[in-house]
């Protein structure tokens, strides 16, 4: 959130700024002009800055697959999935690519502003680190502390950072500042002079929390909350490894629409006019995890209520009647019932299918932009009611009724005319522009951080690399 939000206040001062995160965990991706994926935050970043977003800005995005495993992206493609102890021996590799994609980075911009991973003091993770003090050491740049003082104990967070750091990783830190103040900031004077004191490092100032933080993107799985907008409820069921879930961000957005992000172990509610399947990294043990709810049963009697039901890449595949795995992607080989809304097959292929997506919502004509990041082949007698059309192309299908929908189209809500008619259709209304929205809220967060960070001494501690 602050490096999206200083991307856009030096973007505005003239500079050419870009993002750069070496390493992100998130199964909310963003597939890039380049032909790669990349994490989300990164994407939003690009778009604070003016940038499309590209592979360079995120060359490690691990995406996790189970407890103890990942699926490792490399510059935008798959390299390999790990698990947690074969990663750290894989990481001197991928600092070379790191390194490779961040002066890429560099030789086009005036400012790149490089988002760590975590905490700095995990000093147990040190020896061949490439997301903080690591890559920071390995690319020569300086280093800012961001203290959240909306945990609790932010003195010594800080103080206790420069504490236990190794001499050289401490005097690489050049400045700290504070996030998400919550009241009158002049009462953490005492505390900041505290600081300041204790550890020598000058104060960039207190951020106070940003209201309209909600309105931006979520960049993971713990920004998923659930919305009290209006009378039109959409039911969400929270998979255990939900992915690309910025389908919700737009409708969550809109004041007439209430989004119902449904825990795991809580029946999806009765009066839900809308159930809408997410996309998931691990489909078929989502689909278990969804029987296990009991939220197959819900859905059911959801459907049986004249209910609608929109399944979006893992959960249009979980809607269909069989799901096969012949290669064993998601474990061993297999193929699974389906929850059997939608009279189609997928079956699993090793290939991922990455692409930016011009779509036409056939019922209406309108245009829709959105993305597909999924692995499977989707078809069957539903796919001859397609709702949607690429490149000339039926994509998607539909139940007889046209209630249940599904495709692998991500995107698809930020598009206004097509939310407003599908809303319509639900006996909603639209009352914003999605897009607009956002880019409102990055320059109010630019204005925010100009007000309460002292930008000009941030950017003199930038150095040539």
């Amino acid at each position: 959130m602050v490096v999206a939000g200083l991307a856009r206040a030096y973007a505005r001062r003239g500079l050419r700024v870009a993002p750069f995160k070496p390493q992100n965990m998130s199964n909310n991706a963003a597939v890039t002009h380049d032909g790669g994926e990349i994490g989300r935050a990164q994407a939003l970043q690009a778009r604070a800055a003016g940038l499309e977003p590209h592979t360079d800005m995120n060359p490690v995005l691990l995406k996790p697959e189970s407890e103890v495993g990942a699926q490792v992206i490399v510059q935008g493609q798959r390299y390999a999935t790990l698990k947690a102890r074969d990663y750290a021996k894989a990481k001197p590799d991928l600092m070379a690519a790191v390194l490779e994609s961040f002066t890429r980075l560099g030789n086009g911009a005036d400012l790149v502003l490089i988002e760590g991973a975590g905490s700095p003091a995990e000093i147990n993770l040190r020896p061949g680190d490439i997301a903080n003090m690591g890559f920071a050491e390995a690319a020569g740049v300086p280093v800012v502390l961001i203290g959240d003082i909306d945990r609790g104990g932010v003195i010594a967070q800080v103080v206790g950072t420069q504490a236990i750091l190794p001499k050289d990783d401490a005097n690489r830190i050049k400045a700290f500042a504070i996030n998400k103040f919550r009241g009158d900031p002049s009462l953490f004077d005492d505390g900041l002079q505290e600081i300041v004191k204790r550890t020598g490092w000058p104060s960039l100032g207190v951020v106070p929390w940003f209201s309209d933080a909600w309105r931006l993107p979520a960049e993971d799985v713990m920004d998923i909350a659930s919305t009290t907008g209006g009378a039109l409820k959409i039911a969400v069921p929270k998979l255990g490894r939900i992915a690309n879930f910025d389908d919700l961000d737009p409708l969550s957005a809109e004041p007439g629409v209430s989004v119902d992000i449904v825990q795991p172990g809580c029946a999806l509610p009765g009066d839900a006019d809308l159930v809408l399947i997410p996309g998931s990294k691990s489909t078929i043990g989502d689909l278990a995890d969804f029987r296990a709810n009991g939220w197959d049963i819900d859905l059911h009697a959801h459907i049986r209520r004249g209910g609608h039901v929109l399944g979006v890449c893992g959960g249009y595949q979980m809607l269909g009647r069989d799901i096969a795995d012949p290669h064993g992607i998601e474990g061993a080989p297999c193929t699974v019932k389906g929850l059997g809304h939608l009279d189609i097959t997928t079956v699993m292929h090793p290939e991922k299918r990455l692409a930016l997506t011009e779509a036409r919502h056939i019922p209406t004509g309108t245009d829709v932009q959105g993305y597909e990041i999924h692995i499977g082949k989707t078809d069957g007698p539903d796919c001859a009611h397609a709702w949607l059309e690429v490149d000339g192309a039926a994509h998607g299908a539909a139940s007889a009724d046209g209630r249940i929908l599904g495709c692998y189209l991500h995107g698809l809500f930020s598009a206004d005319s097509f939310r407003r008619a599908y809303l319509e259709r639900l006996g909603g209304r639209s009352e914003m522009t999605y897009e607009q929205s956002v880019d409102d809220t990055l320059d109010a967060l630019a204005d925010h951080l100009e007000t309460h960070m002292d930008l000009d001494l941030l950017l003199s501690l930038a150095e040539e690399v």
